[in-house]
């Protein structure tokens, strides 16, 4: 009885953790704002405006409160350069988070 016990404490204490951390981004949620959707479409035809991100390089753009976070993969260190200044240059972006990586399977 008092492993039961133990666990539904467990249990409940997760959950009030989980709820928690839930609060701590209400009104975020996991999509972007209107204005977030628009930088980072900007900042995708941006990058695909670009011959030297082209495919089999992989960068996908979230924007959240006009940060853009650039992750995935490319085959240069030039090319995580290059995807820095392009969504730099992206209207409404106030830092850019470039969490890109080299690909060393290429």
């Amino acid at each position: 009885m008092r492993s039961l016990r133990w666990g539904v404490v467990v249990l409940c204490t997760c959950l009030a953790v989980s709820v928690a951390g839930c609060a701590a981004f209400a009104g975020r949620g996991l999509l972007e704002s209107p204005a977030d959707a628009k930088i980072s479409a900007e900042v995708r035809t941006l990058l695909a405006q670009s011959s030297a991100l082209e495919a089999p390089n992989l960068v996908s753009v979230q924007t959240l409160d006009g940060v853009v976070y650039l992750r995935g993969l490319v085959s240069t260190p030039y090319q995580i350069g290059e995807a820095g200044s392009l969504a730099a240059r992206a209207a409404g972006a106030s830092h850019v988070e470039n969490l890109l990586s080299i690909d060393n399977a290429r």
